[in-house]
């Protein structure tokens, strides 16, 4: 990957992206590294033609390339950045239709990936079975969640290097999804 992040402000982009398959795709490739469209679509359990056709749209926006090593069919593909970012507050009614779109896929996949874990956890080891699951009901002011999300980042950066360097995890060590969700709920006083 040759930067941290790919910022995207373009509507079709963002809607390009909006798309369950196309956040897999990017997903995937940033957790393993370069594939072919054939192995994101074994990975993935989706046809090679389909992955083909969706890396090519994710090419198009600047979020996936060519990979070096390999022509036509066996070309592989890398993400261009570790993570994706676009404007919280768009000035535009075009980019926050887009953005609202986008946000909610990544909902469903959050979603989707908790489903998941509860199917599979009494399968799991007591250690990892004792994963965090649960809410905070809480009232802050608008800086205080600022604060708070500011303070988890810090909290969560020291083991961001592992993602990309195997070396620094430590036996044992797992993949594992923290969600950084702060919802204001109700209407405001």
């Amino acid at each position: 990957m040759s930067k941290p992040v790919v910022e995207l402000t373009d509507p079709r982009a963002l809607r390009a992206l909006a798309h369950p398959l196309r956040l897999a795709l990017l997903g995937l490739l940033r957790r393993e590294g370069p594939l072919t469209a054939t192995r994101a679509g074994q990975l993935l359990d989706e046809s090679s033609a389909s992955c083909s056709f969706h890396l090519r749209q994710l090419a198009k926006y600047g979020l996936v390339e060519e990979a070096a090593g390999g022509t036509g069919r066996q070309r592989p593909w890398q993400a261009t950045a570790r993570a994706t970012s676009w404007p919280s507050r768009p000035a535009s009614l075009d980019v926050r239709a887009a953005t609202d779109a986008l946000s909610a896929v990544i909902a469903e996949r959050y979603l989707v990936a908790m489903l998941d874990w509860i199917g599979r956890r009494d399968d799991e080891p007591d250690e990892w079975r004792q994963a965090p699951f649960g809410d905070h009901d809480v009232y802050l002011t608008a800086d205080e969640m600022t604060e708070v999300a500011e303070r988890t980042a810090a909290l969560i950066a020291p083991y961001l290097p592992r993602t990309d360097d195997e070396s620094l995890r430590p036996d044992g060590a797992r993949r594992v999804m923290y969600l950084d969700v702060a919802l204001p709920i109700g209407r405001r006083s």
